[in-house]
């Protein structure tokens, strides 16, 4: 078959399987065909006349047999985009998704270019949000913690890779490691799906860790124990951002609200769905 028919009908066997959009389908099946053959899409696009030879093909079959299973194409070929930055993502960690590029905007648009600033990353998984703000604001000096040791490893690869020297990752359960650190922001993507939430048995997070999914009956439990505690780590006069579901931002609010925090706020996404709430720590 050429590589032209091979993306036609997996591209429909993908989407029949896993109830895909259709384009979503044709991506995954060019992805998983380029690391196959160890080429660009550019390539991929420019040579679908010819044919899929072994051993590409065997490859190619292995890949595609994962997918069909359910696997997550990030998993599979071991990386994400994020914040155009490619991340090393395993199952270990939380694989990044484009809604939450939304919380690095908002961090930066709150962090000086021109001056020295001390920003904490709760929960790092992969590091995307922590080496994105890192990267972008090379005078801050970025703190990412995560209680997870392989998490953590993860995050020090990505760290070590796209070379951020002003990235400090540490092993810790929130802030339990900080001591009396105090910081100019605090931002966090931490757990907060409802614990019995039936789409943690669907899809691609069946594969991701439930420990950076899931957080009590309503969700919000995590944020609830962060949301507490960070006022003893912000200086006067810094923000608390928080990233969760489509239907919690009040839940949010609310807890911002109870902690003292002032201008509190809850930011929308693309699709125009509640995203990121936050909070101001008084001066």
């Amino acid at each position: 078959m050429t590589l032209a028919e091979v993306l036609a009908q997996d591209s429909r066997r993908l989407q029949q399987d896993l109830d895909l959009d259709p384009r979503e389908a044709r991506l995954e099946i060019q992805i998983l065909l380029c690391e196959a053959l160890g080429v660009a899409r550019s390539w991929l696009i420019g040579h679908d006349r010819e044919a899929l030879a072994e051993p590409a093909a065997q490859s190619y079959s292995a890949l595609l047999t994962r997918r069909l299973a359910g696997e997550p194409i990030a998993y599979i070929i071991g990386r994400r985009e994020f914040f155009g930055l490619e991340f090393k993502t395993t199952p270990a960690v939380l694989i990044p998704r484009p809604e939450t590029e939304l919380l690095v905007e908002l961090a930066l648009a709150r962090i000086p270019e021109d001056q020295p600033c001390k920003v904490l990353d709760l929960g790092t998984g992969s590091g995307a949000i922590a080496i994105s703000i890192a990267r972008s604001r090379p005078l801050a000096a970025v703190t990412a913690v995560d209680q997870s040791p392989q998490a953590l490893g993860v995050a020090r690869d990505n760290a070590a890779r796209l070379q951020v020297p002003n990235l400090c990752l540490l092993h810790s359960d929130w802030f339990g490691a900080l001591g009396a650190q105090t910081f100019d922001l605090i931002v966090s993507n931490p757990p907060y799906v409802e614990a019995g939430d039936p789409h943690l048995q669907r899809g691609d997070v069946r594969f991701e860790p439930l420990s950076a999914l899931a957080s009590g009956a309503d969700g919000l439990d995590d944020i609830r124990r962060i949301a507490a505690a960070a006022p003893q780590h912000l200086n006067p006069g810094s923000w608390l951002l928080l990233e969760h579901g489509y239907n919690q931002g009040e839940g949010c609010r609310d807890i911002l609200r109870q902690q003292g925090f002032s201008e509190v706020e809850t930011i929308r996404d693309l699709a125009g769905l509640e995203r990121v709430s936050v909070g101001l720590r008084a001066a």
